[in-house]
């Protein structure tokens, strides 16, 4: 009897936590990244070694990866860092596609987040020491965020109007506003992990009035707003009252009107929404050609190296989406939607087991913020929302973009209690 009842718990424990078959997901994810960069590596009937040997040693560093994870580390959970793989790899295909060495810093940025990620998930395991550095991390993100701005402004490196880029080299390009993401949830999940008190709620706030404060002198404003939100959702999270969450709301809505009334270009930034027709020829040209070119790729696309969005500006960070649709096709475009929805419902269950309220919080609120991220980005080039010119993560071209995109899937995946077997007693 007793070893019967042993076999039901096992089968009901094996069910809970099944795994994905690594080899067969890992071969799929190969085959569809073969043959998305065929016409990059062989572009104009000519071989181009650099292109071969960098999606190559992307293929090669997948595999690579999951087996010493698996083997060395005894890893079973991979689903997070397969849509990833996949994600960035579309990405990596567009980007050789319209960059001679841009898909190399991309896969740089890829190796380089997949270390942060790694480095973050062993650091979370241990919460005590996540409590003991969240004072000293805000204090610094908001230093450094505070400290890039003031150097960008007298530097007078001012980007499309925003002062969000540290250059360096005049080569190397940082967005400093997408490591603090990184510290907001951090800080976020950590200082309401306990039962809420005033002190850890004054601070908290303090913290992210900061944050955002500084994004919108930076001109920011889309970063700002995804930071707006992921307050919201942490603070809920935490507290569940919607009336104050209604109140902080209602309180936001009135500050961004005085800053329209005083601040007059903010209210230029987004002149053309729902007017993108009425300036197909000047403040709404991106969108027009993203709506245009988007649907003339149909179901399988047109082909990468064959789309006319490449040639607009932003096509390969900003309107990366739409260059999607057009070479891609609208079936992988939707397959990028799926995988975000599938990412906020494994980060939701997840959530609901998890060990601690740090990690329910750190894994919900970075979900929140990629999507919410992930629609600004769609919904803005497609003029459902203002353009506000935040990137798709993993997929939208950038270094900065790429090692934050994976390291805020570290908070999700820490929640999954089988990402620490020997910790929580799970294996």
């Amino acid at each position: 009897m007793r070893s019967n009842a042993a076999a039901v718990r096992e089968d009901r424990r094996r069910k809970k936590y099944r795994y994905v078959d690594r080899s067969f997901i890992l071969l799929l994810l190969t085959i569809f990244q073969f043959l998305s960069c065929l016409p990059v590596v062989f572009e104009g009937g000519q071989f181009y070694a650099t292109n071969a040997l960098c999606f190559f040693g992307y293929t090669v560093f997948e595999w690579l990866y999951v087996a010493v994870m698996h083997f060395a580390f005894k890893k079973v959970n991979f689903e997070l860092e397969f849509i990833a793989f996949f994600l960035s790899g579309i990405g990596m295909t567009l980007t050789a596609s319209v960059s001679k060495s841009g898909h190399i810093k991309q896969l740089a940025a890829v190796i380089i987040g997949v270390v942060v990620y790694d480095i973050l998930l062993w650091f979370l395991q241990d919460v005590k020491r996540v409590m003991a550095v969240r004072l000293p991390l805000a204090v610094f993100a908001l230093c450094f965020l505070a400290g890039s701005f003031v150097f960008i402004r007298f530097a007078g490196s001012a980007i499309n109007g925003a002062y969000n880029w540290l250059v360096i080299g005049g080569k190397l390009s940082v967005q400093p506003s997408e490591f603090v993401k990184i510290a907001f949830i951090f800080v976020g999940a950590a200082s309401l992990d306990k039962l809420l008190t005033s002190k850890n709620i004054y601070l908290y706030i303090a913290f992210a009035i900061g944050c955002i404060g500084v994004l919108f002198l930076m001109r920011d404003f889309g970063t700002a707003l995804i930071f707006f939100f992921t307050f919201l959702v942490i603070a809920f999270m935490r507290s569940g009252d919607i009336r104050s969450l209604l109140f902080i709301c209602a309180g936001a809505l009135l500050g961004a009107v005085l800053i329209i009334y005083f601040k007059p270009y903010v209210a230029q930034r987004f002149a053309a929404y729902r007017h993108v027709w009425d300036n197909y020829d000047t403040s709404g040209y991106q969108q027009v050609r993203t709506l245009i070119y988007s649907v003339s790729g149909g179901l399988k696309g047109l082909g990468v190296g064959n789309g006319r969005l490449r040639y607009v500006a932003a096509a390969s960070t900003d309107l990366v989406f739409g260059m999607v649709c057009e070479e891609f096709g609208m079936i992988v475009a939707f397959a990028i939607v799926i995988a975000f929805a599938i990412i906020t419902v494994y980060a939701i269950r997840t959530s609901r087991s998890a060990p601690s309220t740090f990690y329910s919080i750190a894994a919900c609120s970075a979900a929140a913020m990629l999507l919410f991220q992930t629609c600004l980005n769609i919904f803005g080039i497609t003029d459902i929302l203002p353009l506000t010119g935040v990137t798709l993560p993993f997929v939208s071209q950038g270094g900065s973009s790429m090692i934050c995109s994976w390291a805020l899937f570290a908070f999700i995946k820490a929640a999954d209690v089988r990402t620490y077997p020997k910790v929580f007693k799970i294996a």
